[in-house]
């Protein structure tokens, strides 16, 4: 029988490839020098064995002078027909050890009765003040979260370790901040830590906010698998968003996720583990796979657009006390492609899904009606003077994780040919516990 379980990951490791260069001013390439140092080998030979190395510092290194625009224009036309992936990256291991310096370990420990029991899992440092010790660590909400325990189901003592301080002596306490059983997503948070304080933790890096993750690109994850300690896997990214079902930890209902697909290894204590890209950014907080005999390989990962935006609304909303889960807006539209084709960049050499994001449904007395009409297309969205394209079904539902109560919205429709500017202030009644 298929089963889609839950569990925890995190994965930080970095896949770099160098490439050669010619003579530029007189100089020897790195090439040449590596032919003059005994290298027997030819050019292609001579990149495959570069690794991790910077091609770049190789070329300033034997004796060139300028920029890395420069580096590039120096190139051999054989490399560039080949279309040899440049980088300047510094590889897997100095990647996988900068993301292990952002991951931990999280032991939660449940009452029931009497007696009690601990699950294990992982989360990522978000926020971080190595001054006064305080982090605020986004993990899975069923890390720390389970229903047969009593009271709310929240664990009531929550302990994150740091890579490499996995033992009792350096658990560092955290309380629960808010969470979104929802979403999958809770925040935790370490006060006046000096373990933190005394270590080389360092907060993740994130993917840039221009930036999509691609499918066939670098899938990192860190993680606590098995609760056997902080650990890294690679894979790639097999599909970069589909929707698929899950059972909430509470078990009080089944809810469609968006999520990325990769094979990279997971298991159960990856939870709220990082996904990481090939630069050491995150892109990924993850969450499930799916066991099966005849299933290899898929497992899965909340984008980490849905991810730090939910934790962000979690931080905003629930740090004073005064909500303890997410506040999220509802517009009340309901959204489908009218449209859809994969488009190839040659410049970059990916491809990217398109679609006409229209609007099928409006509900009756939500904050849109009047305004948007059944059939526009919407063609972005602008939210505290951020512009979000809307090109894909997902981007409009992610935009809105970071409206507030009182921010006004703008937004472009494409209405019987001709664009159309509406605008709208988000209210206390459009707003829901989530």
């Amino acid at each position: 029988m298929k089963r889609l379980v839950v569990l925890c990951m995190l994965v930080v490791m970095l896949l770099t490839s160098a490439t050669g260069c010619t003579k530029r001013g007189g100089a020897l390439s790195p090439y040449d020098v590596a032919v003059e140092q005994g290298f027997t080998g030819s050019e292609q030979e001579w990149l495959d064995s570069l690794k991790g190395d910077s091609a770049y510092d190789l070329w300033l290194k034997a004796g060139n002078v300028g920029t890395f625009d420069d580096f590039l224009a120096s190139l051999s036309p054989t490399i560039h027909h080949h279309q040899i992936h440049i980088t300047t990256t510094q590889g897997d291991v100095a990647v996988s050890s900068k993301a292990l310096l952002s991951v931990v370990s999280v032991n939660s420990t449940f009452s029931q009765g009497v007696s009690t029991y601990s699950g294990a899992g992982s989360g990522v440092i978000y926020q971080l003040d190595k001054v006064k010790g305080d982090a605020y660590i986004i993990t899975n909400f069923h890390v720390i979260y389970d229903s047969d325990s009593k009271g709310n189901g929240i664990s009531d003592d929550i302990k994150v370790s740091l890579y490499g301080m996995e033992h009792a002596q350096y658990a560092i306490p955290a309380t629960y901040v808010g969470g979104s059983v929802y979403y999958d997503i809770a925040v935790l948070k370490v006060r006046d830590s000096e373990v933190l304080r005394q270590s080389d933790a360092m907060a993740v890096s994130l993917l840039a906010e221009s930036e999509n993750v691609s499918v066939g690109q670098t899938a990192i994850a860190v993680g606590n698998p098995e609760a056997l300690g902080i650990s890294v896997t690679k894979g790639i990214v097999c599909v970069d968003s589909e929707s698929i079902a899950l059972t909430t930890a509470d078990e009080s209902a089944t809810v469609t996720m968006r999520v990325i697909r990769i094979d990279t290894p997971i298991n159960p204590g990856n939870s709220g583990g990082g996904l990481f890209d090939a630069e050491g950014r995150l892109i990924g907080i993850t969450n499930a796979k799916i066991i099966d005999v005849s299933t290899e390989s898929i497992g899965y990962a909340i984008p980490v657009k849905v991810a730090t935006r939910v934790a962000d609304n979690i931080i905003d909303y629930c740090a004073d006390g005064s909500h303890t889960t997410m506040q999220r807006c509802v517009l009340g539209v309901t959204l489908g492609a009218s449209a859809s084709k994969a488009i190839y960049d040659i410049k970059t050499g990916k491809v990217t899904i398109v679609e006409a994001v229209t609007v099928t449904k409006i509900s009756q007395g939500s904050l849109v009606e009047g305004k948007i009409k059944v059939d526009d297309i919407i063609l972005s969205v602008k939210i505290d003077g951020k512009i979000y394209k809307i090109t894909r079904t997902f981007m409009l539902v992610d935009a809105m994780l970071n409206v507030r109560v009182g921010d006004v919205v703008e937004m472009v429709v494409l209405r019987d040919g001709k664009e159309v500017y509406v605008n709208f202030t988000i209210t206390e009644d459009c707003v829901i516990s989530y």
